[in-house]
């Protein structure tokens, strides 16, 4: 398996940025509706709408990994970005790749 950052930890990727970039763009829709409101009228995404977007950014493969440890299901904007930040988090890749909210 070849890695494609290299440096430290504390480095930043050009790639910093683009996991809320996709976050943004699927709930682009929704708008800037306040989140209990959006999380109420069902503003959610499938975890299949998170893999194709991150496929469609040519995301570095540390970062599809991420994409991919998501359990099936629907997400809210909350739940995916407590999911995606816990994987961030869980590999130290905060500093290098940002993490989203």
């Amino acid at each position: 398996m070849t890695r494609e950052h290299q440096g430290t930890n504390r480095e930043r990727s050009e790639y910093y940025g683009a996991l809320q970039d996709i976050v943004n763009a699927l709930y682009a829709p929704f708008g800037d509706m306040d989140p209990t409101i959006a999380e109420a009228i069902g503003a959610t995404v499938r975890r299949l709408d998170v893999v194709v977007a991150a496929e469609a950014a040519d995301l570095p493969e540390e970062l599809y990994r991420i994409v991919t440890l998501l359990p099936p299901g629907d997400y809210t904007r909350a739940r995916l970005c407590t999911q995606l930040n816990s994987a961030i988090a869980g590999h130290a890749w905060g500093q290098v790749y940002g993490t989203v909210e």
